[in-house]
């Protein structure tokens, strides 16, 4: 996968370019100036070349929530030194979900936690956890999305 030159798309801000071959699994992700790689396991039939599909999704909620707790604690002076998210995607039995509207089949499940360093009160800490449920990339996964592909 070579990429002579990014095209007006790729150069387009809010623009993802991602191209592979029709061979495997390896990816190579354009996102303005930036480049990086996806793939599959060894053991799913991959090279191993990057972080998966779902790595991707969790990073880019991790991210956004790391950000908006970040930013939050900024504009209240508070005194948060760093933000750790460690994110787990699986798929459960929708019985199993106590607080799920699907109550039949298999659902998909992330869980997050948020480590907050700093000097921060207890309220504080309860408060930026609250905060952290309202980054926008959770919202967008919370809500109802529409995703229309073409041919071009």
């Amino acid at each position: 996968m070579s990429s002579v030159g990014a095209t007006s798309n790729e150069r387009e801000e809010g623009s993802v370019v991602v191209r592979g071959a029709g061979s495997g699994f390896a990816q190579e992700i354009h996102i303005g100036k930036h480049r990086f790689k996806a793939d599959e396991p060894l053991a799913a039939g991959g090279t191993d070349t990057g972080g998966t599909p779902y790595d991707l999704l969790l990073a880019a909620l991790g991210t956004c929530t790391s950000m908006t707790v970040g930013l939050y604690a900024r504009r209240k002076k508070w005194p948060l030194e760093s933000v750790t998210v460690r994110l787990r995607h699986s798929r459960i039995h929708a019985a199993d979900c106590a607080d799920c509207e699907t109550k039949e089949g298999r659902l998909d499940r992330i869980d997050v936690q948020i480590e907050l360093e700093g000097a921060l009160t207890e309220e504080q800490k309860r408060r930026l956890v609250q905060i952290a449920e309202r980054c926008p990339v959770r919202q967008t996964l919370e809500s109802e999305i529409e995703i229309r592909a073409q041919v071009v």
